[in-house]
């Protein structure tokens, strides 16, 4: 099993430790294109903060985000996993699974970003601000960008069982799963439903989209759960009392659609 997550728009910073060891770095095979990525942003960064807040979409108080990207090569590297926060990582609670279910987790989980492509959560890299939504000056839209070394790199990392994509459109960007692995290959929508004057509507709500994902996901972890394709990912989260309503393709190499429908928000 693979799942694919995006990254969290804040970053834990600070700790203690070596810095950054591209050479070490899981998936080597997208070393050129993060060395080109990272040349260019703390190039950047340097040169010229008010272009750079620009490039970057930051205001005049997210100004350090900037300078931290000038120190990207010496600044303190930890384990992805420790460095990506927010809502879906809160809800995954990385640091306190047990030792069977952060051992799949390590096997499992894949970060996609603007800089690094795709980490896994052992991968330590510093905190850093460069999303894939960003169009550098000399490389463009990241997530163009990095279409062609994914595609180069991502399949052979999918192996031969399910593929359970959790990335929003921005990091899906980057690359869509094709042919045989689009076909075990599912997406996942969380959608909110309520009863109004008799009637069900039903709405996403982003910020608990992003728990319902985490918590999925820890759940599968914790039932040691791997599931060989879509549909028996169905079973799993069925079996751990998730609703899920789910749609097969309608033509081969393409990816399953599933709905997991919540009717509280938290």
């Amino acid at each position: 099993m693979l799942v694919l997550l995006p990254p969290s728009e804040g970053k834990a910073a600070g700790g203690s430790g070596a810095p950054l060891k591209p050479q070490d770095l899981s998936l080597p095979g997208l070393a050129a294109a993060r060395a080109a990525v990272l040349d260019e942003l703390v190039e950047l960064c340097a040169a010229d903060e008010p272009k750079a807040r620009e490039v970057l979409g930051l205001s005049e108080g997210l100004r350090g985000e900037v300078a931290k990207n000038v120190e990207l090569r010496s600044a303190v590297a930890r384990p992805a996993g420790e460095i990506y926060t927010g809502v879906l990582y809160d809800a995954l609670g990385l640091a306190d699974l047990t030792p069977a279910a952060r051992k799949l987790a390590e096997d499992a989980l894949l970060v996609f970003s603007g800089l690094w492509g795709a980490v896994r959560i052992t991968d330590r890299i510093p905190s850093y601000r460069c999303s894939m939504g960003v169009k550098l000056p000399g490389l463009g839209a990241l997530g163009a960008y990095w279409r062609a070394p994914m595609a180069e790199v991502l399949p052979a990392v999918a192996g031969e069982g399910l593929v359970l994509d959790l990335r929003s459109s921005a990091y899906a960007s980057a690359w869509r799963p094709k042919g045989e692995v689009a076909g075990r290959t599912a997406t996942v929508r969380v959608l909110h439903s309520q009863v109004v004057d008799g009637v069900e509507k039903r709405s996403v709500v982003s910020h608990f989209n992003k728990a319902t994902k985490g918590r999925m996901v820890r759940d599968l972890l914790s039932a040691g759960a791997v599931p060989a394709g879509p549909a028996e990912l169905v079973t799993a989260l069925r079996d751990l009392g998730y609703v899920v309503e789910a749609e097969a393709p309608a033509k081969a190499g393409r990816a399953w659609s599933l709905d997991v429908v919540v009717t509280q928000i938290h």
